[in-house]
């Protein structure tokens, strides 16, 4: 088994189908939203594919190190910025074919109008082993 994250980008990837920004959706659509997501993540739970996910919040901030005994740096917060991740699924699936099928599915959770969202989702393996260094 592999894993895989799904990102969903509020902005910053190609534009959907059903391309209406969430904050233009009505409650009964977001919560259509929100309930398919819930049920996807259920059923692949059933199914031992799902590890964990979750909605993030529009803020931020860039935090780094900056020397010994002094405060990291932070810059932010950044609602603004082009691309903002609005949330990821974490899956362990058999094949890369089946977490592009998956990422498909989920893709197409309903917006506004109840009309699918045909959003596009980066699809991200999960680093199997650490790069080797070789002279």
């Amino acid at each position: 088994m592999a894993k895989y994250l799904l990102l969903k980008h509020y902005r910053g990837a190609p534009a959907a189908n059903n391309d209406v920004p969430m904050d233009q959706w009505t409650p009964e659509e977001i919560s259509a939203h929100i309930q398919y997501m819930r049920d996807f993540a259920d059923r692949l739970e059933k199914t031992g594919e799902f590890v964990d996910g979750q909605a993030l919040a529009p803020e931020g901030t860039w935090v780094r190190y900056d020397g010994e005994g002094r405060p990291p740096v932070t810059d932010g917060p950044f609602a603004e910025t082009k691309d903002l991740i609005a949330g990821w699924m974490i899956i362990d699936v058999d094949t890369y074919e089946r977490a592009v099928e998956l990422a498909g599915e989920l893709s197409a959770a309903p917006g506004a109008g109840g009309k699918p969202i045909h959003e596009w989702l980066e699809l991200r393996p999960f680093l199997a082993a650490p790069p080797t260094i070789t002279e």
